[in-house]
């Protein structure tokens, strides 16, 4: 019976002394409570759109709010400029829903933000003064 305590005590107590750091190291890893995944960050994520269909990918992730949007409206522009205005009118639509921000990027881009973000936008001067 003794033999079956000590054992016993044996299997007990070697998981402490593997958890215990060698000598000369003086630290303790701890576990967080979140996972990485459970942090907020903001993801940039780019867009093709080739057809007006390509819109709901990007109105969905728009929705959730943790995504910028850059979308390249080149392809459809090309292949059509009716559903083009059809999808960027879609999308200001959802940008305002939201309360996000939509804007233009150079002839190929257009940048749509969630409520936590705000496009820059030069404003032109006017010469009346000069």
């Amino acid at each position: 019976m003794k033999d079956f305590l000590l054992q016993l005590k044996e299997k007990f107590m070697r998981p402490e002394e593997e958890q215990q750091a060698p000598e000369g190291e003086s630290y303790v890893e701890l576990e967080s409570g979140a996972s990485k995944e459970d942090k907020a960050k903001v993801l940039v994520r780019p867009f093709v759109m080739e057809e007006f269909e390509d819109i709901k990918t990007v109105l969905d992730v728009l929705r959730e709010g943790s995504t910028i949007a850059l979308i390249n409206i080149k392809p459809l522009r090309e292949k059509d400029l009716v559903e083009l205005k059809r999808a960027i009118s879609k999308l200001r639509k959802t940008c305002e829903a939201i309360e996000g921000d939509i804007a233009g990027f150079g002839e190929d881009y257009v940048v749509a933000v969630p409520y936590f973000a705000k496009i820059h936008r030069n404003t032109l001067m006017t010469d009346e003064g000069e």
